[in-house]
């Protein structure tokens, strides 16, 4: 399966992947300890969603001793790019000033916020 053919994630999947690029490999314990106090998820349900992500391509895995560890097969940026310009594409045509300005009306962008948008798009 090529990157560009990625199937989409799940919210749950998505927040797993995210604690595989944080911790580089993971076993199916390290990544249960990562998770937040108030997450109720199993054990057998983060196997099966870490079982669920190299499915679909994201992960891959090597055995050590008795425990799989699981690491990235996609590099986060090529998600998150394809994510975004997905999400793009279908709330808004594409055109991302009025999610900008969604976020900026929402109080989720400030004035540094904008400062550093500024610099970015002078940098390019």
């Amino acid at each position: 399966m090529t990157k560009e053919k990625l199937p989409p994630l799940s919210p749950c999947e998505t927040e797993i992947l995210r604690l595989v690029w944080q911790l580089k490999d993971a076993t199916v314990q390290q990544i249960c300890d990562k998770l937040p106090a108030q997450r109720k998820i199993t054990y057998a349900t983060v196997q099966t969603l870490l079982r669920r992500l190299e499915r679909k391509g994201y992960l891959k895995h090597r055995v050590e001793g008795k425990a799989h560890l699981f690491y990235p097969a996609v590099a986060q940026d090529h998600v998150i790019r394809r994510s975004v310009n997905d999400f793009l594409e279908r709330l808004f045509g594409g055109d991302a000033i009025p999610l900008v300005q969604h976020l900026a009306e929402h109080g989720r962008i400030d004035a540094e916020d904008l400062e550093r948008l500024k610099k970015l798009v002078e940098n390019e």
